[in-house]
């Protein structure tokens, strides 16, 4: 048996076991949550704020920390992102992201939890998702041929 390369399968696996149970005894699947978050001048829901807030805060530590090792324990070295600023892509995903998170009350994860639930919206809301990222990555392909005379991929 394999064990390190067991455990860089499992690893992803336990991690997503653990953040969509925290999605779901957070109530962060239910759409209503959100809208009830951002309703700041009705019936006003902080409790994503406490979730949101919990969760930046563990990160924010267990970052640090785990940046100073030398390479993930499961990896030959960390993968960051190389882009530190903010740019004209950077602002115009985040607005999309949140009209989307506004209008329909989810975003990624919780919609992934909550797709268990069979519910037709969750499977449109994913479909919708899907194929967003698609012509994303044709509109990025798309800029990077016209910028350079070439096709650049987002893949490995």
């Amino acid at each position: 048996m394999n064990w390190p390369k067991l455990l860089r399968s499992l690893a992803p696996l336990a991690a997503g076991v653990v953040f969509s149970a925290g999605l779901g005894v957070s109530g962060m699947t239910r759409p209503s949550k959100v809208i009830g978050f951002l309703d700041l001048f009705g019936r006003w829901d902080a409790s994503l704020a406490l979730v949101m807030g919990s969760a930046v805060s563990v990160g924010l530590l267990t970052f640090k920390l785990i940046l100073r090792r030398p390479a993930p324990l499961l990896a030959s070295r960390f993968i960051l992102p190389a882009a530190r600023g903010v740019d004209i892509d950077l602002l115009l995903g985040a607005g999309l992201f949140g009209v989307g998170w506004g209008l329909s009350g989810l975003c990624p994860g919780p919609a992934l939890v909550a797709l268990v639930t069979g519910a037709p919206g969750f499977l449109v809301f994913i479909i919708a998702m899907a194929a967003g990222a698609v012509a994303a990555n044709r509109l990025e392909a798309w800029r990077g041929a016209s910028a350079t005379g070439r096709v650049q991929t987002t893949c490995g």
